[in-house]
């Protein structure tokens, strides 16, 4: 199925917004929670709101793959394909803090055609698609354009870098420079960066349905989102968005802790 790119930012919002609001019903209602065999978290909140996104795909883009964090891949054949994070940051969710989001992309191969982030906890939407720009809330959204690290705001999800002590090297020399250092992390990160309320968000690792929804988002911002390789890519198993005027210097000094 032929579809307009601003019809499929407009339906990548749409689900975003459904499936969120599935999973902000259980949020802080003391749900349990189970562990994957990769040792994370999931809810039946995760469950559910993935399923949520899933049944209205189905029915509006039955031709479509999906790619989801909870229920894997459907027809992988499909030329185009829906990826899915019905909960980013299921940790802080579980302890009921609101700085979670759902992320929704669509994409043809590697490239994205349209990504969306809903954070129904605090009400706050981003979603983009190359070349209609990146809107928050509907108004355009921008990086800052601070162009000093010393005057900077740096974000990271995990600052402990259990996978990579020389990517955890490169951060603690990056965060030094900075202004100021947070955990504001997850995909809550990159809104601060897209809306120009931080200037750098850093992940050691991210699964492709965490990372395809923002790429866009970042970028038409206008912004910078690169893996730690400085590749402009969403599949590269971490990922730095930055504003412009500082991606090349954030960039220098991360690339220090990258394996050659």
């Amino acid at each position: 199925m032929n579809a307009d790119p601003r019809d499929l930012m407009e339906a990548a919002a749409d689900v975003a917004r459904k499936a969120g609001d599935v999973a902000l019903d259980f949020f802080r209602r003391g749900i349990a929670v189970d562990t994957k065999s990769d040792g994370t978290p999931v809810t039946v909140a995760d469950r559910t709101a993935e399923w949520t996104a899933r049944e209205w795909l189905e029915a509006h883009f039955p031709e479509d793959g999906i790619l989801g964090e909870e229920f894997g891949e459907s027809r992988p054949g499909a030329k185009r394909r829906w990826i899915l994070d019905p909960i980013d940051g299921t940790k802080t969710f579980i302890r009921g803090v609101p700085l979670w989001g759902t992320l929704v992309a669509v994409a043809e191969g590697e490239t994205i055609l349209a990504g969306a982030a809903y954070f129904p906890a605090v009400n706050e939407l981003l979603v983009a698609s190359p070349g209609l720009g990146c809107f928050w809330n509907g108004s355009a959204a921008r990086v800052s354009e601070q162009d000093s690290l010393a005057q900077s705001v740096v974000l990271i999800t995990d600052e402990r870098f259990l996978q990579n002590p020389a990517k955890g090297q490169a951060w603690r020399e990056l965060s030094r420079q900075a202004s100021l250092s947070r955990t504001w992390g997850d995909c809550y990160g990159y809104l601060l960066v897209a809306t120009g309320r931080a200037e750098a968000m850093v992940d050691e690792a991210l699964s492709p349905w965490d990372a395809a929804a923002l790429q866009p988002i970042i970028e038409e911002a206008g912004g910078v989102f690169t893996d730690w390789k400085g590749t402009r890519t969403a599949f590269g198993g971490d990922g730095i968005a930055t504003n412009a005027a500082l991606a090349k210097q954030v960039r220098e000094v991360l690339g220090k802790g990258v394996r050659p």
